[in-house]
């Protein structure tokens, strides 16, 4: 698992790459921690463009996030997320708190 963060006008872009699933939730966590103190940051977006694999586990994760990130009143986003994963997103009602981009 690899991720990225760009600022730009206080939207903090997360591009992940690679599997987000129970090997690699903690390292995720932890990458992202520190992001929630990030005092400038107005919205957040998630570009799943190169997350090959998500499990429950991947879910619980972003749902995490969703959690910290909502408790400063800042928005999740969720863009370009691959067949699979959109597929698991809209199972899980996900959108409805974190919407897709178009």
């Amino acid at each position: 698992m690899e991720i990225t963060k760009k600022e730009t006008n206080g939207t903090l872009y997360i591009n992940f790459e690679g599997e987000l699933d129970e090997n690699t939730a903690h390292f995720v966590k932890e990458k992202l921690s520190e992001s929630v103190l990030t005092p400038e940051i107005k919205q957040v977006i998630f570009n799943l463009e190169k997350l090959e694999f998500m499990d429950s586990t991947g879910i619980g994760v972003l749902i995490g996030r969703y959690k910290k990130f909502s408790e400063k009143n800042v928005p999740i986003f969720i863009l370009n997320p691959s067949k699979h994963v959109d597929k698991i997103l809209k199972m899980t009602a996900i959108y409805q708190i974190m919407p897709k981009l178009n």
